[in-house]
């Protein structure tokens, strides 16, 4: 009598917690599918927002003589976040890993000339683009090359992980026939040029927007930009998937900005003229 009392009462528990167990879930869920809505809010919470981005990428985002975060993108970010009531960090990054920085959580966005493309659309939700711009060819100003074709054999230098490096690889039977067999990599603009500049490489694939105030800035003489490029791009902001309510903060502020005149100040303040798409 005493074995069969044990086994109704083992058997009753076990359907007991069994029970709970799916009553546990379904009490979970709820929370699960609430967290696209919580990530403003803990901005919010914070006061702040953290802005990842390539700290050599003039004009967007750079570093001043005094060592101080400054740019075009720097400028249309806080504005943005003063309108939205958040404080903004900007927080240098391995542009290579700008994605996974953003989704591990380090940062709370990518903005710094970062170019819409299929392949990172599936990785990060998108802004509106608000500047169109291209990938060129650059070259010393005494270089044969004067068209694509001349690239054959050339030393090609890009920045890693880049845009400029996407846009190379849609023409791969172009990037096969430079030195090597492909670009040559570095880890920002900045060094692939210095690395021209000192002869090393024949010419340098990046952003034209990049280029051309990098080459104001050392002498529009010493350079020359061919007419043929890579391709046109735009910029977006990179955001998670689930932050669904910053992204739309973001596009409202950002069209609230192109309606008052605000952006294109802050435009004609870094390019002379309103490049705002």
């Amino acid at each position: 009598m005493n074995k069969k009392i044990n086994r109704i009462l083992i058997t009753f528990t076990m359907i007991i917690t069994i029970l709970a167990a799916f009553t546990g879930c379904s009490a979970k869920e709820p929370a699960a599918a609430n967290t696209k809505s919580t990530g403003f809010a803990k901005l919010q919470e914070q006061g702040y927002v953290v802005v990842g981005l390539d700290d050599t990428f003039v004009p967007m985002g750079f570093r001043d003589a005094k060592g101080e975060i400054v740019g075009f993108d720097v400028d249309l970010a806080k504005e943005v976040f003063k309108r939205t009531g958040l404080e903004v960090k900007f927080q240098p990054i391995d542009w290579s890993m700008k994605e996974s920085e953003l989704n591990s959580g380090n940062i709370d966005m990518i903005w710094n000339g970062y170019t819409i493309t299929a392949e990172r659309k599936e990785k990060v939700a998108f802004s509106e683009p608000y500047i169109a711009s291209r990938q060129v060819i650059v070259t010393l100003a005494d270089s044969a090359i004067n068209a694509k074709a001349d690239l054959a054999g050339k030393t090609v230098a890009t920045q890693s992980a880049s845009s400029s490096l996407d846009a190379i690889n849609t023409e791969p039977g172009l990037a096969a026939s430079f030195e090597g067999g492909e670009p040559v990599l570095f880890a920002t603009n900045n060094e692939a040029l210095m690395d021209m500049e000192a002869g090393r490489t024949d010419a340098v694939v990046a952003d034209e927007i990049m280029i051309r105030y990098y080459i104001t800035e050392r002498g529009q003489e010493k350079y020359k930009i061919l007419d043929e490029d890579f391709g046109a791009d735009e910029y977006g902001i990179g955001i998670r998937k689930e932050d669904t309510e910053l992204l739309e903060k973001v596009n409202k502020t950002l069209d609230e900005m192109k309606a008052d005149g605000s952006s294109a100040a802050i435009s004609e303040k870094w390019f002379g003229e309103n490049i705002i798409k």
